[in-house]
């Protein structure tokens, strides 16, 4: 239980420093050090810089999947299933604590290239993927006449709110961007 416990804490850690302050300028001396912890503690848990990032971003993915299913089943029309993705952000971002913005466009921008070998950049094409994928099932259960386009705008719409966070305009990107969403798909 104590091992799971500190695991828990070092992976706090670096969320909260890594998506404050950055992943480039933040060492894993920061990360031991903030969350109380031997540097071999913190290598014994993840083994590596790139073995926390990929820890931080492996249980981001899996709490971001779960909140986002449970706002699709609360969700009582195949519409608001679709606009659930927003709803599901706005929750998200209040339970999990605040980052700057997207921990995975913020690891993308910090790590650009493909991902090939590279099991962190694998983590953002997952979410990419997921994101993609599942968006495409709901459009399509909700009955829009192209798919494939109104999921890139979706995209687009939720990619742009998120990075409306880091400039702090408008004042309520997420909400913003749920407007948006719900001008763009058709009353079906």
């Amino acid at each position: 239980m104590a091992r799971n416990e500190t695991r828990e804490r070092i992976l706090d850690s670096a969320e909260r420093l890594f998506f404050g302050d950055g992943i480039g300028v933040t060492g894993v001396d920061r990360v031991a050090a903030d969350a109380g912890v031997a540097i071999a503690t913190l290598y014994q848990h993840v083994g590596s810089k790139d073995g926390l990032l990929e820890a931080v971003l492996e249980r981001r993915l899996a709490a971001w999947t779960a909140q986002w299913e449970a706002a699709i089943e609360a969700a009582p029309t195949p519409r608001e299933r679709v606009l659930a993705l927003f709803d599901a952000l706005v929750e998200f971002r209040r339970v999990s604590g605040t980052t700057q913005w997207c921990c995975f466009l913020a690891t993308a921008s910090e790590r650009p290239g493909g991902a090939g070998a590279d099991p962190v950049l694998r983590l953002v094409d997952a979410d990419t993927a997921a994101l993609v994928s599942r968006l495409r099932v709901l459009v399509e259960e909700a009955g829009v006449p192209d798919p494939d386009v109104m999921v890139a705008r979706l995209l687009v719409v939720y990619s742009g709110a998120l990075a409306s966070l880091l400039r702090g305009e408008p004042a309520d990107p997420l909400g913003e961007a749920r407007a948006i969403a719900d001008v763009l798909l058709p009353a079906v």
